[in-house]
């Protein structure tokens, strides 16, 4: 009985010691050692209206999914209050990886170190030539990809024309024309915001001669070491301007306090008004809100024999040199830049592509800017080649154009603009 009892405890001691080492085997098993670091990448910009943001959620679902682990946020700030914002953000440098910049404010924080170079990413050399000239620095750096180039046009309520006999303008005659037919009507023509619709305006009536001249490359280069020259330009800009106010095409009171694609769709929505000046993008917007309204998208009928297409290089992305996870980052920006990714964004925001392939949205509404997309009918409302804010200076001087102040008050923002 002795023998038996201790056979029973040793096979019992026998059997603690395998599961003690059991345990220490599975406690290994757990600790995973090459597990991969989850890298979460924030991402500031813009765009937020719920189409704009969809597009980007959906872009960004993708490559999670590609990179499990990575984890990207998406916040976003509409209007002029996000650059306020973006400046306190890029100083603490760690807050973002990503995020969305103008060519204003390219400039102006072009000398505190924020942007990475992205000069070494693959999808480079997909861009169009017109793109990577306003891309590339002096240096060949390159500070922000486009994800988009949008277009700003004249809305055109295609019923409301029809019921009044009215066709869609094709020059500045035309226009006038239209204009005063409705203006004679008791119906404000044009919807315009506190933006965009006007400085778009002037900027192609003043600058379209320029990039039309043989030498323009020299005009600019004058504008860039002395900005009375570019004053004197964007002065036959603004008196076209001023000649829509004090002709009543443009309700200014209600501009000054209409918002960009906010306000302002809302007013041509109710289908009041045969023109709105904005940019192409809300398209679908109006299409959404207004199902009923027939509309298309022209380019600005303001020159003697024909219209021009005011285009913007947009939806600028930058990465921050400053951030935790750069080169993460930038593999991010490369994903969003490849043709088909880049295109789904594209098509999304009635907008045309950045590189060199040549697809057009499939919004119908906007197909009649898509002819005038070339050097000689198209140019650009922020060039990269003119070295001050223009897109700021010119809403100054619109606004206080719209306030009733002269031509002269409007010229002396740009004239004064190195002060």
């Amino acid at each position: 009985m002795k023998l038996k009892q201790m056979i029973l405890k040793c096979l019992i001691i026998s059997l603690l010691i395998i599961c003690i080492g059991c345990q220490d085997k599975s406690k290994n098993v757990v600790i995973d050692n090459n597990e991969e670091e989850i890298i979460n990448l924030k991402f500031y910009g813009y765009k937020s209206e719920a189409i704009n943001v969809i597009a980007i959620e959906n872009s960004l679902q993708a490559y999670m999914e590609e990179n499990p682990n990575v984890k990207i946020t998406y916040e976003s700030v509409k209007g002029i209050e996000y650059y306020n914002i973006l400046e306190k953000r890029l100083k603490n440098a760690r807050y973002d990886d990503i995020f969305m910049i103008d060519e204003d404010h390219l400039q102006e924080f072009k000398g505190d170190g924020y942007f990475a170079d992205l000069s070494d990413l693959s999808t480079i050399s997909h861009f169009s030539e017109m793109s990577l000239n306003q891309m590339k620095e002096e240096n060949g750096s390159i500070y922000y990809v486009p994800s988009t180039i949008s277009a700003f046009g004249l809305y055109c309520n295609m019923d409301l024309l029809k019921k009044h006999g009215q066709k869609v303008p094709q020059n500045e005659k035309e226009f006038m024309q239209v204009c005063d037919y409705f203006v004679n009507k008791g119906i404000v023509p044009i919807v315009a915001n506190n933006d965009i619709s006007l400085k778009t305006i002037a900027i192609a009536k003043a600058l379209y001669p320029v990039y039309q001249s043989a030498n323009h490359d020299e005009i600019i280069n004058q504008m860039n070491q002395d900005p009375k020259i570019l004053a004197q330009y964007m002065k036959t800009g603004y008196e076209f301007v001023e000649k829509i106010i004090n002709n009543k095409y443009v309700d200014a009171k209600v501009a000054l306090k209409t918002e960009k694609t906010k306000d302002d769709l809302i007013q041509f929505e109710k289908g009041e008004n045969p023109f709105m000046l904005t940019g192409a993008w809300a398209a679908v917007r109006v299409q959404n809100d207004a199902p009923n309204l027939h509309f298309e998208v022209h380019p600005y009928p303001i020159l003697e024999t024909g219209s021009v297409l005011v285009t913007n290089i947009d939806t600028r992305l930058c990465v921050n040199a400053k951030g935790e996870h750069v080169e993460e980052a930038k593999k991010f920006i490369e994903y969003l830049t490849q043709d088909n990714v880049i295109w789904e964004f594209v098509n999304s925001q009635s907008s045309f592509s950045p590189l060199k392939e040549t697809r057009l949205a499939d919004d119908e509404t906007i197909q009649p800017l898509s002819s005038y997309l070339n050097e000689k009918n198209a140019m650009l409302g922020t060039d990269s080649r003119i070295k001050y804010s223009l897109w700021s200076l010119t809403r100054q001087g619109i606004q206080k154009l719209l306030k009733g102040e002269d031509i002269e008050s409007a010229v002396s923002i740009i004239e004064n603009a190195n002060q």
